[in-house]
């Protein structure tokens, strides 16, 4: 079901931590100045929750969704990585297998996005209640931490590090959206998120296409003059095919003549003025 859009006066896009939707933002906001974009953040626990109740249009969220009411489109898969001190032992190497965390403990925050079936390593006593609280563990040397990248740049710290990690569950973030409430604003992001041009009217809504289509118009109308008349090809004069130098396009001039000058006009030229009468030679006495 497709639901109109005419009356919808925002966009409202929830994202999670670790999520960046600014380039989005960025096209969104070119295309359609008139629709205003709201970002809302929200927990990875609460996203599933907030995009059923229509607390917002969309969403860039992780992995799983509930698919019995919400729509996804794949965006892209995180690399984990293994969050550490700097001057841990693992920093000697590029990468981290699973192997390499058997005598760590591995620190598992109730809000972990990986959803282990089992957790590297040795598990502590607790579990942090986030991944921020999780990351101050590791600077404080009680433990590890495996994340998406994007959570380990969102919580960089200067004394900590990270490595990719391998053989271990990934995060993948979609777009989406109650399956329901698929409107033109909807089907617009979904066109910027796969990479659509401006021209494209597949998947476009009426609302979003008539705001792109003014913009067109006020862009690409023709220059009046002070009747209201397009301004004309032609010059000031109203001739047409004239030359600066006054010559048409034939090769004549202003007054009909040819360009070949006469011998007379020549000379003239040449002596600067009219050729002077030669009289007779004088006698000499």
């Amino acid at each position: 079901m497709v639901t109109g859009s005419e009356n919808t006066s925002s966009f409202r896009l929830a994202y999670v931590p670790g999520v960046t939707p600014a380039k989005w933002v960025r096209v969104w906001n070119e295309r359609l100045p008139d629709v205003p974009l709201t970002l809302v953040p929200v927990a990875p626990a609460d996203a599933d929750e907030l995009l059923r109740s229509g607390g917002v249009d969309a969403g860039l969220v992780r992995l799983p969704v509930d698919r019995t009411v919400l729509s996804a489109i794949p965006l892209y898969t995180e690399t984990t990585v293994v969050v550490v001190p700097k001057d841990h032992l693992v920093t000697a190497a590029d990468e981290v297998g699973v192997a390499d965390l058997a005598d760590e403990i591995v620190l598992h925050p109730l809000d972990d996005t990986l959803g282990w079936e089992e957790l590297p390593g040795r598990p502590a006593r607790e579990r942090p209640a986030t991944t921020a609280d999780a990351v101050e563990l590791v600077a404080a040397g009680i433990g590890v931490l495996a994340v998406p990248q994007s959570l380990a740049r969102l919580h960089h710290r200067r004394d900590l590090t990270y490595r990719p990690l391998t053989d271990v569950p990934q995060s993948g973030v979609v777009l989406s959206w109650p399956e329901d409430a698929t409107t033109d604003l909807v089907e617009e992001f979904i066109g910027i998120i796969r990479g659509r041009t401006v021209n494209s009217t597949r998947g476009r809504g009426p609302a979003a296409a008539q705001t792109t289509e003014k913009r067109g118009a006020t862009k690409g109308s023709p220059r009046k003059g002070a009747q209201g008349k397009p301004a004309s090809a032609k010059p000031a004069s109203g001739k047409t095919g004239k030359s600066a130098s006054g010559k048409s396009a034939s090769g004549k001039s202003a007054s009909g003549r040819t360009g070949k000058p006469t011998p007379g006009r020549t000379a003239r030229r040449a002596g600067g003025g009219p050729q002077a009468k030669r009289g007779k030679p004088r006698r000499r006495s």
